[in-house]
């Protein structure tokens, strides 16, 4: 059974934003598989059956705590085509966001995959075979899954813009038109392809016969991605970033993604002293804390092998310490600063042995760029569309160099000998959501439903919106938005008491005395299940 939050388990536990996936991950569990192969199945299934937010020719990143307690992080960011040069663009004020020429990037979240595999047997782990891993996924994408109302709302919002793109109605468009919640929707292509890999290898998604064809139709309809390309691709390990903080060190992904962000809207936050949680000092701190975080981000992340600065320099305590000074306690800074987008996944999920995982994976925007290879079903991302036409800009589109990534799981190893993998979809929303969610949990300590369950806010733009303002949800105390509108904030109330423009977040925890827990949100539609 899948709960919103589940306590008490022994073996293993995991969290999703649909119910089949941690289903999923519970039955690898139950096969003896170890958090890392349960996620693999996870990532494949969510993909089959929440395929507006994520799929295989999206990208993906890891942290992973292991048994001997070393943290490491998956990159799985695929580069940009190397047909994607800006005379390609030429006649583009700025990339498309939807279509083949949107689909720029080669899909790196199958690569993460075969790493994660790789790790699950390094660290002890039963050695699953793959078809069992995929086995899920294949039967969901095949015999079908029930549309959920997010996918069928979502398809009617954006029908406009993904109607005509290659293959988008022929997958998403059963009869034409967008599918209700509730009706079943099948991937077969998407089911060939899982049950292909599952007996070739994940390897035959770039450098076999699935990666010949993901290349051919890519090339049919314009895409600047090359067989050459996916041949070339490999996932790596990377160390992450980290900050200690009072509570204990979190941890998180290093560029191209925003996880530096995260870690310095918590370390921020940590040095404020915030009393207590849900009054104006703690949602003003949060946001005055997100506003500086966001500042260095959007001049420091990019390609890491272009990062002007080094990214650890802005964990350290000689800027924190001086960061913090510069944060008025009363009164609101000026905003915004460059927004960004984002529409993902994430996922935990943890066992006995002390293994724990956080991973997310995305398309970028919803449906991505909304192409759909007839051969094999994938969906293609549109992260590339973050690149900058403008040749000086920070993330100026160049062939072979990956793009700024809003993705970025998260993980703490704290004092008192819990272990907690958390993380949150939404664009700019991620790192906020998760610095509400550590903060009421760990460090005010909320339970972790109630932390995740509780009302949020989100500043910047995303899902698409072009607000940018300060959005909260309507369960915030009238008071609390008064005095943060007198301090200055442009605050907009949502008419929502849950609102999915918040974004889905989820949590597992490893306690010290050996009982796992996991929670996910209720704005999403999965929840927690473990053994």
């Amino acid at each position: 059974m899948i709960d919103i939050h589940t306590a008490g388990h022994r073996r293993g536990v995991v969290c999703a934003p649909h119910a089949a996936a941690a289903e999923a991950g519970r039955a690898i569990l139950g096969e003896g598989g170890n958090a890392l192969e349960a996620m693999v199945a996870m990532a494949a299934s969510i993909a089959a059956v929440y395929p507006h937010m994520n799929h295989l020719g999206g990208d993906g990143f890891w942290l992973v705590r292991e048994p001997n307690r070393r943290v490491r992080a998956i990159m799985a960011g695929g580069p940009a085509g190397s047909l994607a040069t800006p005379a390609l663009y030429r006649n583009h004020e700025a990339i498309p966001s939807r279509g083949p020429l949107a689909a720029l990037t080669v899909p790196g979240a199958v690569g993460g995959w075969m790493l994660a595999v790789e790790a699950a047997r390094a660290v002890g782990g039963k050695g699953l075979p793959l078809d069992l891993l995929l086995h899920a996924a294949i039967g969901q994408a095949r015999d079908g899954y029930v549309v959920t109302k997010s996918q069928a709302r979502l398809t009617t919002e954006k029908l406009a813009e993904l109607k005509g793109v290659p293959g988008f109605a022929d997958t998403f468009l059963p009869d034409g038109k967008p599918p209700e919640g509730g009706t079943t929707l099948k991937q077969s292509a998407l089911a060939f392809t899982l049950d292909h890999i599952a007996r070739a290898g994940l390897d035959d998604f770039y450098r076999g016969d699935v990666g010949r064809e993901i290349a051919a139709d890519l090339e049919k309809i314009g895409s600047p991605v090359t067989r050459e390309d996916l041949k070339s691709y490999h996932a790596r390990i990377a160390d992450p970033l980290s900050v200690k903080l009072n509570a204990g060190t979190v941890y998180n992904a290093p560029p191209p993604t925003q996880g530096l962000a995260s870690l310095i809207i918590l370390a921020l936050c940590d040095r404020l002293n915030i009393r207590e949680a849900e009054g104006f000092e703690f949602a003003h701190g949060i946001v005055e804390a997100t506003k500086r975080a966001f500042r260095v981000r959007d001049r420091v992340v990019t390609d890491p092998v272009r990062v002007p600065q080094p990214p650890a320099q802005f964990l350290e305590e000689k800027f924190l310490g001086a960061e913090v000074l510069k944060i008025d306690r009363r009164r609101a800074a000026r905003w915004p600063a460059r927004p960004g987008e984002g529409d993902t996944i994430w996922m935990g999920a943890a066992d006995a042995s002390g293994l724990a995982v956080s991973y997310i994976q995305s398309l970028y925007w919803e449906f991505g760029s909304g192409c759909v290879l007839p051969k094999t079903g994938v969906l293609m991302q549109n992260r590339g569309s973050s690149f900058s036409l403008d040749p000086k800009a920070l993330n100026a589109l160049v062939p072979g160099r990956l793009p700024f990534h809003t993705l970025n799981p998260a993980l703490g190893v704290l004092n008192d000998g819990r272990v907690i993998a958390y993380g949150a979809m939404g664009g700019d929303g991620q790192p906020q959501s998760q610095a509400m969610i550590f903060a009421r949990h760990v460090q005010h300590g909320q339970p972790l439903d109630k932390a995740i369950d509780a009302p949020r806010w989100l500043l910047g733009r995303t899902w698409g919106s072009t607000h940018t303002n300060l959005r909260m949800e309507s369960r915030f105390d009238g008071h609390l938005v008064e005095q943060l509108m007198s301090a200055g904030h442009d605050v907009e109330v949502l008419p929502d008491a849950y609102s999915d423009t918040m974004g889905h977040a989820g949590a597992v925890v490893i306690h010290p005395n050996g009982l796992l827990e996991g929670a996910h949100d209720p704005r999403a539609d999965g929840g927690a299940a473990g053994i």
